[in-house]
């Protein structure tokens, strides 16, 4: 059976590592992307394979463009060596970091490396992975709840995300020649290791998301999973060109 394949940036932890368990247990063989946690990564990897999956994991700096054509050149020898293909099927841009600051003391430095990393990164790394990005193909963009609300200390952050989500846009009109689709999939507040795991980790905070968003608790890895499952599935085939926030009704 040839089994469609996911290329998941940032895929050694929080909600990149849920997808790539989530794809696998699915069927879908996994190639993850790490910034320095190869032994986090492998261990990704050794779950997946243990479930009966293929699993290939990269080292990668999505700040850093200036690698992305020796990224890509790698990733097409990882392809036929650990898969037996040529490329890939899909593709989720969900490598980042978090930067809390006012708007009045954001520092450029940190205004630069948000930047590289949730913009600049994704756009030239998926210019890079066209070739290796099969016709039919499908994008999803990680952005965030924060680019719809606001919160105070975000500015930055949302900001990027909000040009991401324009982005996306472009990319599901000009990829759609090719059956490409692009979507964007905008989280609200989960409960990971993100922003040191605050949502997770603090009870105030985490009783806050939940009383302002519908469905009365703050999200889990696994509901973020879920809907970029649904995107790449048959239920996503005509869906492109869309924010889809998986927030369950927070600040509606």
């Amino acid at each position: 059976m040839n089994r469609k394949i996911a290329l998941i940036t940032g895929a050694s932890r929080g909600l990149g590592k849920q997808m790539a368990l989530h794809l696998s247990a699915q069927g879908i063989d996994i190639i993850g992307t790490y910034h320095s946690r190869a032994d986090e990564a492998q261990r990704v990897a050794e779950t997946i394979e243990q479930g009966g999956g293929r699993a290939l994991m990269l080292a990668l700096d999505v700040g850093d463009s200036s690698t992305f054509a020796a990224f890509a050149a790698q990733l097409s020898q990882g392809l036929k060596q650990t898969f037996g293909r040529e490329g890939l099927d899909f593709l989720i841009n969900n490598a980042g970091i978090g930067v809390r600051a006012a708007f009045a003391e954001t520092r450029e430095a940190q205004f630069d490396l948000l930047m590289n990393v949730q913009l600049k990164g994704p756009f030239f790394l998926t210019q890079a992975l066209l070739p290796l990005l099969a016709d039919q193909g499908r994008i999803v963009n990680v952005s965030s709840g924060l680019a719809r609300f606001s919160l105070p200390g975000y500015a930055a952050y949302a900001t990027m995300k909000g040009a991401v989500e324009v982005w996306t846009r472009y990319l599901a009109k000009e990829l759609g020649p090719r059956g490409i689709t692009a979507n964007v999939l905008a989280p609200g507040a989960i409960e990971t290791d993100f922003g040191g795991g605050a949502v997770r980790d603090n009870a105030e905070l985490n009783a806050f998301v939940a009383a302002n968003t519908a469905l009365g608790r703050a999200g889990l890895p696994e509901d973020i999973s879920a809907a970029v499952a649904m995107l790449l599935t048959d239920g996503g085939r005509w869906i492109t060109g869309q924010r889809i926030e998986a927030s369950g009704g927070m600040f509606l």
